[in-house]
């Protein structure tokens, strides 16, 4: 577990700025008829238009796009495609990293396409609070196990699931660090979080049951029993201030 330094730590969240703009111009362009491969192509231009930052993705472990794009009961990872075009009513996550000066910066976030249902809506809504939940419990002196509990209290209260074999994870000097961030836990428990800790913190919830499967391409996790799922992830720096989203635009 490598901490950093402030000046690091404003580094990762140059490389930050450019996800978060990548992300709500995804965000924007998803419309039915739009393949998810049309999306990728949009998200590394737009990374690469920036004067020496890359997808942190793309080749990563052999991953082959800059996005990873999952549809509906899609819980994270899936490929961009030609032949997967959007459809009214879809649900589609989007997750990306960028590296930017050596630092890199991972965040995500889940959109639906169309007019969403009113189970989509209250999906969306009950994750992006759970992930807002977990980050408030990221300052010096905190547990990894606060951040996960006050993560699966917001799930499990709206009666919905939290994936247990997926977490967040370490980030900054490379796309995937110590520690493991889950999304469940024990207050009091786990991990001393300290003064230049960068994590990302990344609930992945089902309407179902937490169950996963990976598909036969190597890559793409679903949920067992067929659910809708979503995904929103920030990176975030334990500052003696308290928790600094590194992935968010200054607008915003």
């Amino acid at each position: 577990m490598r901490l950093k330094s402030t000046a690091e730590i404003d580094a990762i969240g140059r490389a930050g700025e450019i996800v978060a703009g990548v992300l709500a111009l995804v965000g924007e362009r998803a419309a039915p008829g739009v393949s998810t491969e049309d999306l990728d192509a949009l998200a590394e231009s737009y990374i690469r238009d920036h004067d020496g930052a890359a997808p942190a993705f793309k080749g990563l472990y052999g991953f082959p796009a800059a996005l990873c794009t999952s549809l509906n009961d899609e819980v994270v990872h899936g490929i961009p495609s030609s032949e997967r075009r959007l459809v009214d009513g879809d649900l589609l996550g989007v997750d990306v990293g960028v590296v930017l000066e050596e630092m890199y910066a991972d965040a995500a976030v889940t959109v639906p396409v169309g007019q969403p249902s009113e189970e989509v809506e209250q999906l969306l809504e009950v994750t992006r609070r759970a992930l807002d939940a977990g980050v408030l419990q990221a300052s010096s002196g905190s547990r990894l196990g606060d951040v996960g509990a006050a993560i699966q209290d917001v799930v499990e209260e709206a009666g919905f699931s939290v994936i247990r074999e997926l977490v967040g994870h370490g980030v900054g000097f490379s796309p995937h660090e110590e520690p493991h961030v889950p999304n469940f836990g024990r207050r009091g428990q786990g991990v001393a979080l300290e003064e230049g800790l960068v994590i990302a913190i990344e609930p992945m919830v089902n309407v179902g049951r937490r169950h996963i499967r990976t598909l036969t391409d190597g890559w793409t996790v679903v949920t067992a029993d067929g659910s809708l799922s979503a995904h929103f992830e920030h990176t975030v720096a334990v500052t003696r201030e308290g928790p600094r989203v590194l992935t968010r635009r200054p607008r915003d």
